[in-house]
C-alpha cells in the first residue's frame, strides 16, 4: 500500500485536523507508521484517545482514501502532501497551509507569484484596473493566483489568458465542481499554462464553508496579494488579513469614496494594513522584481551530504530565518530524536546553526 493512501487517509479522520496530522508524522515518521503502530504505542502520542486509536485501527478511512484516489486518477487530479516536492514551495512556508492538495496543471513552476482579488460585485472601474495590473506584469514573468469567482476575480484570469500569463485559479469544491459553472471554458483553458487547486477532494460541493479556507492557500501561495475593489468585510479582506499574518506584501487599489465596494480597500490603507498600488513599478520596487526573466529553481548543491541530510538541508534553505525543529521533524518525515543528532552533525561541519526557541538554519 503506497504512503500517500495513508496520508491521505489520516486527513479524512474526523478530529486531526492539519496541525495534529503534522504532529502525528513529526512524532511517527510517516502516515504508514502511525497505522502501523500498536495501540499501546499510539496511546503515548500526545492528541491520541481512546476513540481515534479505534478508528486509526479500522480500515475505514484507507479504504475511503483509496476510493479518492482512484477518483482522481480517473479525472486527472494530481494529490500532492505536504512533504512532496511536488507541493507549492511558498505555500508550505504557511504555518496552516493544508497537508493535502488536489491540483491539475502546473502548480509549483513559478518563482514569481502575485495574486489578485476583489470583489465579486466589481464595477467597470475595478475590471479595468485589475487587467490593466495583469497586463503590466507581463514582461515580469509571473503568474496570476485567484479565486475564479466572479467579478475582479475572473477578470484578472482573463487578462492573464489574454496576455499569455500563465494563472493558476484556487477552488472551494473539489476540482470536479467548478464554481461557478459559467467559468468552467476558462478553467480548462487555464490548466495549459497554469493550473486549479483545491484542498478538497473530487465531489464536494463548494459550499459557503470552504470559501474562507480557500483565501489561506491564495495568499499562501503569492509573493503579493493585490486587493482592487473590495467591501468592508468579505473574502478580500480575508485574503489581505491572511496575507499580512503570513508577512506577505499587501497592496490596495484607492477607490471612490461613495463606492461601498471601496470601503475595504480605503480602509486597508488608511489603517496601513496594505501599501497604496499605482502601477507595477510598486512590485518592482517591493518585490525587488526586474523586467528580466527569472531563471528556474535553483537549489544548492547537497550532494556530499547523505540522504536525510540532503533533506534537512533543503527544507532548511527555504527558511532563511530558521524553522522550528519540530516543524522540520514533519516536514522531513524525521523523528525528532534522530532528526537532533543529524542537525548537531550539521552544526559540527559548519553547516547549521541552532537558534533559540530550538530553531535552526543554514548558515
Amino acid at each position: 500500500m503506497s504512503e500517500k493512501i495513508y496520508q491521505l487517509a489520516l486527513e479524512l479522520i474526523p478530529g486531526i485536523g492539519d496541525v495534529n496530522a503534522k504532529n502525528l508524522i513529526a512524532y511517527c515518521g510517516s502516515a504508514s507508521n502511525i497505522f502501523k503502530a500498536t495501540s499501546k504505542n499510539l496511546e503515548k502520542i500526545p492528541g491520541i484517545g481512546p476513540e481515534k486509536i479505534q478508528i486509526i485501527k479500522s480500515s475505514k478511512y484507507l479504504k475511503e482514501s483509496e476510493l479518492i484516489i482512484d477518483q482522481c486518477t480517473k479525472k486527472g487530479i494530481d494529490i500532492h502532501h505536504f512533504t512532496d516536492s511536488s507541493y507549492p514551495t511558498k505555500l508550505k512556508q504557511a504555518v496552516d497551509a493544508p497537508n493535502i492538495i488536489y491540483s491539475k496543471g502546473k502548480i509549483n513552476e513559478w518563482q514569481r507569484v502575485l495574486a489578485i482579488v476583489g470583489t465579486r460585485n466589481s464595477t467597470e472601474y475595478g475590471e479595468a484596473v485589475a487587467s490593466k495590473i495583469v497586463e503590466d506584469c507581463k514582461s515580469l514573468d509571473v503568474v496570476i493566483v485567484s479565486g475564479l469567482a466572479y467579478g475582479i476575480d475572473i477578470t484578472s484570469h482573463r487578462a492573464a489568458l489574454r496576455n499569455n500569463i500563465p494563472t493558476i485559479g484556487v477552488l472551494a469544491g473539489g476540482l470536479d465542481k467548478i464554481y461557478p459553472s459559467i467559468h468552467r471554458k476558462q478553467a480548462e483553458e487555464m490548466i495549459e499554462s497554469g493550473g486549479l487547486i483545491s484542498e478538497n477532494p473530487p465531489g464536494t460541493k463548494p459550499e459557503a464553508h470552504y470559501f474562507p479556507a480557500r483565501n489561506r492557500i491564495i495568499a499562501g501561495m503569492s509573493d503579493a496579494v493585490i486587493v482592487v475593489e473590495a467591501a468592508k468585510k468579505g473574502g478580500a479582506l480575508i485574503t489581505a488579513n491572511i496575507a499580512d499574518s503570513y508577512n506577505k506584501l499587501v497592496f490596495a487599489i484607492p477607490g471612490d469614496l461613495s463606492n461601498k465596494y471601496s470601503e475595504g480597500c480605503n480602509y486597508l490603507i488608511r489603517n496601513q494594513k496594505a501599501l497604496l498600488y499605482t502601477g507595477v513599478n510598486d512590485l518592482k520596487y517591493h518585490l525587488n522584481w526586474d523586467d528580466e526573466p527569472m531563471p528556474g529553481n535553483e537549489k544548492p548543491d547537497y550532494s556530499a551530504l547523505s540522504e536525510e541530510d540532503q533533506k534537512i538541508a533543503s527544507i532548511l534553505s527555504e527558511h532563511k530565518t530558521g524553522i522550528p525543529i519540530d516543524e522540520l521533524s514533519w516536514r522531513t518525515q524525521i523523528p525528532v530524536n534522530t532528526l537532533a543528532s543529524n542537525l548537531l552533525n550539521l552544526e559540527f561541519q559548519g553547516l547549521v546553526k541552532s537558534l533559540p526557541g530550538k530553531k535552526y538554519k543554514l548558515l
